[in-house]
């Protein structure tokens, strides 16, 4: 499951992020790592963006890159 598919009101540990490595450094940058809890607040209307609750801030991510961030 991506946090792309996350439920509103939800906690998730991330499993593996996946993409090339820009984009995988990228979102390690925002703070995607293994093993961190992030909280989905909020999906937009059309499903884009996502924001998220990580590591004390909130965080708004693209559906493009949800779909890369592996969650359990």
């Amino acid at each position: 499951m991506t946090l792309k598919d996350g439920k509103v009101g939800e906690t998730y540990k991330v499993q593996k992020l996946a993409g090339e490595k820009p984009l995988k450094r990228r979102l390690m940058d925002m703070g995607f790592t293994t093993g961190c809890d992030v909280y989905v607040r909020k999906v937009a209307p059309l499903g884009d963006p996502v924001e998220v609750t990580i590591r004390g801030y909130e965080l708004s991510v693209r559906k493009d890159d949800a779909e890369n961030i592996e969650i359990a």
